[in-house]
């Protein structure tokens, strides 16, 4: 007999269980990620990110999961829904609270219906789905949003009736290169020109880069991590979403994942950019610099990097939101997906009629940006 349960934090689900719905390639949904958000404060009320596990049992066995999130705004999200929200107040009708399954702050794909390797994920996934609408309802909630679903799950949504939605990340693949060099050699000759001019005016600034990970990252790394994330946050006028103790219990608890890149001039640490690194991915997260220098930037975040994508054999690096600047760099525009429950009869089609323009723009970009490629013309895409 199936039974339904849902919980508002995470430390009531057995850790082993859960992590045995999670798969092998994805960090964000580990037990470890998500309790440190919860421990770090960065989810919960006054976030405007309350956490809700819906799970699935058969006795005292876990067999999926969802995780969700009722929220009353759209920020830490990066699949945007701002202009329906201003629709839905000129209209005079409640866009918010809306649930949302996403990792917060976190513009990562993976998985978000969780289901145990012996278990019927269809089934599962059905009950889970048709609870999560539930759920919606019971909250009165406008809507109910995965973000950045693989398209593994897409015709289950699809299935379900939700509409799915289409976006654009760039990512670096990797085409079994044996080292940066390779990875240089199938560039047209330009961008290669730049990449390596742009790594010799870092060397130049006498700057030193070490790489950190396992068991050489030490307390101190994570509050020298933390002042960097807040460089960048205070520079870019954003939000603090994450706190030290956050940072302090990811470098504790998951430091096999993390992977730390820093750079040191004078004698101090002056940049750095924090990644995760779980089976086939490699996740950049966040960085930042105490000072300007020449080029830094995409020596810490993009080629340090993908030189330890390559050395350890890993297939994608994602790094992160926006960016066409990634481009010439080796990256290329990639096709993300969202599935969108809407509950009221005239915004789900005008919506749905927003989203079929939007995948028509978005596939002229990606034709576009085929043709304007950073790769010689005889190298094969994967």
């Amino acid at each position: 007999m199936v039974e339904l349960k849902i919980f508002s934090k995470l430390q009531d689900i057995p850790k082993e269980a859960w992590s045995e719905l999670i798969g092998s390639d994805f960090p964000f949904s580990e037990y470890e990620y998500l309790m440190a958000m919860e421990a770090g404060g960065c989810v919960g009320r006054k976030a405007g990110w309350v956490p809700c596990y819906l799970t699935c049992w058969e006795e005292k066995s876990l067999l999926g999961a969802i995780y969700l999130y009722l929220k009353n705004n759209s920020y830490g999200e990066y699949i945007f829904d701002w202009g329906w929200a201003n629709a839905y107040m000129q209209h005079g009708v409640d866009y918010y609270p809306k649930l949302v399954s996403a990792v917060p702050f976190t513009p990562a794909t993976g998985k978000k219906i969780l289901v145990h390797p012996n278990a019927d994920s269809k089934k599962i996934s059905t009950i889970l789905l048709r609870s999560a609408g539930e759920l919606m309802d019971k909250w009165q909630c406008s809507s109910l949003h995965f973000l950045f679903i693989p398209p593994s799950e897409v015709p289950v949504f699809e299935d379900a009736g939700f509409m799915v939605r289409h976006s654009t990340q760039y990512h670096w693949k990797n085409r079994d290169y044996s080292d940066f060099d390779n990875f240089l050699d199938t560039l047209k000759g330009k961008r290669r020109k730049e990449i390596l001019r742009e790594r010799r005016k870092v060397k130049e600034q006498n700057i030193e880069i070490k790489v950190f990970r396992g068991d050489e990252l030490l307390p101190e790394h994570s509050r020298i991590m933390y002042e960097f994330y807040l460089s960048t946050i205070y520079k870019m006028g954003a939000i603090d979403y994450l706190s030290l103790e956050f940072f302090e219990q990811v470098f504790r608890v998951m430091k096999d994942q993390i992977v730390l890149v820093l750079a040191r001039a004078d004698d101090r640490w002056v940049a750095g950019s924090i990644n995760y690194h779980k089976g086939k991915g490699l996740y950049g997260r966040y960085w930042g610099c105490l000072e300007e220098f020449k080029n830094l930037h995409f020596e810490l975040c993009y080629y340090q990097t993908i030189e330890f994508a390559i050395a350890q054999k890993i297939q994608l690096f994602e790094a992160g939101a926006q960016g066409r600047h990634k481009v010439q760099r080796g990256f290329l525009q990639e096709i993300i997906y969202s599935a969108h429950w809407i509950v009221h009869d005239g915004f789900r089609e005008a919506i749905s009629e927003f989203i079929e323009q939007e995948k028509n723009d978005i596939s002229s970009s990606i034709a576009y940006g085929k043709s304007h490629q950073p790769y010689k013309s005889d190298q094969t895409e994967i």
